[in-house]
């Protein structure tokens, strides 16, 4: 199952730095895969939280009890499509993939906007799970074949842009547009910026397709599908129905069983779909681990705040957003200087100095009260996410520094399902604990208070407890795994101090 790291040449990714024309100018082609897969990264994110703020108002609109399928049909379907979306990619070629996927996701806003009925709300919001589901992993395979190992960290911090700022804009503007304007807008949004993203993808964006395909792993594709499917829909209606109702236990059931016959197969056939072997490089390996964790801790709070301030602490979704916000603030400044540190001092120190300083100041949520200043809790915020961005940034370059290029793609379908396993499990896990002190679906009464805030202030606690874990995770990794992704820094640094001298 294991095999070696190998380091990718430099040399084959020359090619990004090829000049192209792009509205009568000269630009590097990595650059234009950057704004292509930015944008389309950007919507496929913005769209999941827009829609989130507007599950009530959805709820009176189709006068249906069951507005989450709105939500979980999405997330379903890009449980399905994650895991294929390295294979598509070698086999079909990254940009006929990337764009297939980007169009069906605009195609899908658009049926939604129009949708007549709950019933084809839900089926569209899985036409936009199909695009959503491919974009990142095959994005991120773009991304890092245009980039060569040496400018990962650069590559890392465009990553964060979408990342980071989409999540803090959409409860604002999904606010602003369920409340001035109309359910609809929240998916009209995407046309118009998606199409122009299509248009210039279309024009811009240069084939690029691996020679190791193989042959099409059925029986991975249907237990991988089935597996990752059951267990997310498990892990997000369990908080809700219970963990002990019949359809919650027999999904998760299921859903392991398929996932212990997923990994059996992926291991015995010469050509797996998702390529568990790669996890046998080490950092690799290693930067999934951080990544699970991590993750389970930065959405789950992304997920518990939001309800501390709307339901404990009355806010509208607007003035919530307004209040998350400056945690986007926060990574977009630290991923800068993170990306420009990155060669000098590595992966491991800076992944595990973030992780641990955001573990305390997330410990500080701990303290939370019904009169707990908003300014404080913004200013927290906005540490959380100076933190967090000295981790995310070396986390992205470091990952695939091993990964031989023809393996891009398998590696980051394996990265993005463990992505979508992380946020799933650190939200269940997080509302399962509130859900046993309050309900989730209403304020507390003034009864109710004193054991909502209890399940916040636990609910916070094992954050903390994951971002913890990750920053120990992260303690183990070696730089010298990751010396292809630093090569660049180091080299500038020589031939600045060597020109100093001979000054």
């Amino acid at each position: 199952m294991t095999s070696p790291p190998t380091t990718p040449a430099i040399d084959s990714h020359a090619a990004g730095n090829e000049q192209v024309q792009v509205f009568g100018r000269r630009m590097p082609y990595k650059y234009v895969v950057a704004i292509v897969y930015v944008t389309a990264l950007f919507l496929d994110i913005l769209d999941v939280t827009i829609v989130n703020v507007a599950i009530p108002a959805l709820g009176v609109e189709f006068a249906t009890e069951n507005a989450e399928w709105i939500v979980l049909g999405y997330t379903l379907s890009l449980a399905v499509w994650i895991p294929v979306s390295g294979w598509l990619g070698d086999r079909f070629g990254t940009k006929r993939v990337f764009m297939f996927a980007f169009a069906s996701f605009v195609a899908g806003s658009l049926l939604c906007a129009v949708a007549q009925s709950i019933g084809q709300l839900i089926a569209f919001r899985v036409v936009q799970g199909i695009g959503g589901g491919m974009l990142t992993p095959v994005g991120v395979t773009m991304l890092f074949r245009a980039f060569p190992p040496v400018e990962r960290a650069k590559a890392s911090t465009y990553i964060m842009i979408p990342t980071l700022l989409a999540p803090a804009l959409g409860p604002i503007l999904g606010g602003l547009l369920v409340t001035h304007a109309n359910w609809r807008w929240i998916f009209l949004i995407n046309v118009p910026i998606g199409l122009v993203g299509l248009w210039f993808g279309w024009r811009h964006l240069r084939e690029d397709r691996s020679g190791h395909a193989g042959r099409f792993d059925l029986p991975g594709f249907v237990l991988s599908g089935l597996a990752l499917a059951l267990v997310v829909y498990a892990l997000s209606e369990g908080p809700r129905k219970g963990w002990d109702t019949t359809v919650v236990l027999v999904a998760l059931v299921v859903g392991v069983l398929a996932a212990i016959a997923m990994v059996w197969v992926e291991t015995h056939v010469p050509q797996p779909m998702l390529a568990l072997r790669l996890l046998g490089n080490r950092i690799f390996r290693q930067c999934n681990v951080v990544s699970l964790l991590s993750t389970m801790s930065f959405l789950g709070v992304l997920f518990v705040m939001p309800l501390y301030l709307q339901l404990f602490r009355g806010q509208d979704a607007f003035h919530s957003g307004l209040t998350t916000f400056p945690q986007a603030f926060g990574v977009l400044i630290s991923s800068q200087f993170a990306g420009r540190l990155y060669g000098r001092i590595g992966p491991r120190r800076l992944m595990t100095f973030g992780l641990l300083a955001a573990g305390l100041v997330i410990s500080l949520f701990i303290g939370l009260d019904e009169d707990t200043n908003l300014w404080l809790i913004r200013g927290m915020m906005f540490l959380r996410g100076l933190c967090m961005g000295f981790a995310f940034v070396p986390m992205q370059a470091a990952s695939y520094a091993t990964i031989a290029p023809a393996d891009n793609g398998r590696a980051s379908a394996i990265f993005s399902t463990q992505r979508q396993v992380g946020v799933s499990i650190g939200v269940a896990i997080l509302a399962s604990i509130l859900a046993s002190y309050m309900s989730l679906s209403r304020p507390p009464a003034p009864d109710e208070m004193a054991d909502a805030l209890t399940g916040y202030r636990i609910a916070f606690g094992v954050a903390v407890a994951f971002t913890f874990m990750a920053a120990l995770a992260a303690w183990f990794i070696r730089d010298s795994d990751a010396a292809a992704t630093m090569a660049a820094r180091r080299s500038q640094q020589t031939d600045t101090v060597a020109a100093g001298e001979r000054s």
